[in-house]
């Protein structure tokens, strides 16, 4: 076994940890074994994850359901299964997002201890629909102080790290404007407040009962979608338009961009045309299609924590309650297209 636990240690964090390393054999996860609709998920007792020399152990105490979730679990885009497993899923375990506490480490681990509080993201893996996961130390993952709540810190990263990857390859500057298509969102909710933390002008579209919502946010401007039939309506140019639901082209924004401004959308588009109009971008130097491919990184985690920790960004969470036994219903209200935010599960 790999752990390192001291008998000359009392603190009650490392007993529990040695426990757990002594008698841990089963843990509730929602586990699927077929790709479909939610109902090919159920919670199953499965054997629990021992962690290698450079990993550690988490007591998970909440998690997310999400898109990047619910498309591993349909494998609707049949490219997904390339990564995935063709016929039928070799990660039977899903969910990215994860937030609990650190129960047991390996030999090799420098930094983490027993009874930190941590918070990650795991798209290769997965895991973090389950009691216990395992995750390399060096991969994303990191601590976060007793003020923020583990429901909380769950919903930092998968919204907050597409948002920043986006906005990052626009290379936003003090000043500009930006335009962000699906305010409510859980990367729009979550691109508002870090284009206003690098001082852009922000306007947002989003659905009206949700105008306050996405102004408490930090939004400028905002703009009932449903009243909005085309961008250009709108009257207003913008450096950026960051399509965070991939509803509106880069034919319908093109109008409304500044000499050099840049569309970015979170979707392929129609027939695949963001991605090949992507590729073009890169030889224009005039209005163009970004789509860059988002790599996670443990300091964009830290970089997002700071943001919650000094209060620019707070990740926006639906309303709506779900137990960790109820994941197949969380699934099957994300897929209605109704949710705000992040749906966050509470393991505790």
């Amino acid at each position: 076994m790999a752990f390192i636990f001291s008998e000359q240690i009392t603190n009650p964090s490392v007993r529990v940890a040695k426990f757990l390393n002594q008698g841990l054999k089963k843990m509730k996860a929602a586990y699927f074994s077929q790709y479909g609709s939610p109902d090919v998920i159920s919670i199953k007792d499965i054997p629990a994850p021992t962690p290698l020399p450079n990993q550690i152990l988490i007591k998970n105490k909440a998690c997310t359901v999400n898109r990047t979730d619910s498309g591993f679990r349909s494998a609707e885009y049949f490219v997904s299964r390339f990564f995935s497993g063709l016929f039928k899923p070799k990660f039977h375990v899903l969910g990215t997002d994860f937030a609990g506490e650190v129960v047991g480490i390996g030999a090799d681990v420098k930094r983490f201890k027993i009874g930190d509080s941590v918070f990650g993201f795991d798209d290769s893996l997965f895991g973090g629909h389950a009691e216990y996961l395992v995750i390399d130390e060096n991969k994303v993952v990191t601590t976060f102080p007793d003020s923020i709540p583990y429901t909380i810190a769950a919903c930092i990263f998968e919204g907050g790290h597409y948002a920043l990857s986006n906005i990052k390859a626009a290379n936003l500057h003090p000043g500009q404007t930006v335009l962000i298509n699906g305010g409510t969102g859980s990367i729009g909710s979550a691109a508002i407040q870090i284009c206003k933390h690098f001082g852009a002008h922000v306007t947002a579209l989003c659905g009206g009962e949700h105008l306050d919502i996405v102004k408490d946010l930090g939004a400028d401007e905002v703009y009932d979608y449903t009243k909005i039939k085309t961008l250009s309506e709108l009257n207003k140019t913008f450096d950026f338009v960051f399509d965070a639901v991939g509803k509106r082209s880069f034919a319908e924004a093109k109008p409304i961009l500044k000499e050099n401004g840049i569309y970015i959308s979170t979707e392929l588009g129609k027939h695949l045309e963001n991605p090949l109009l992507g590729i073009l971008g890169n030889y224009k130097k005039r209005k163009r299609v970004l789509f860059p491919i988002p790599v996670s990184k443990a300091e964009d985690a830290e970089f997002l924590r700071d943001l919650v920790i000094n209060g620019s960004y707070k990740p926006l969470i639906d309303p709506k309650k779900f137990e960790f036994e109820e994941i197949a219903e969380a699934y099957r209200y994300i897929e209605t297209g109704q949710k705000i935010g992040n749906v966050v599960l509470s393991l505790e």
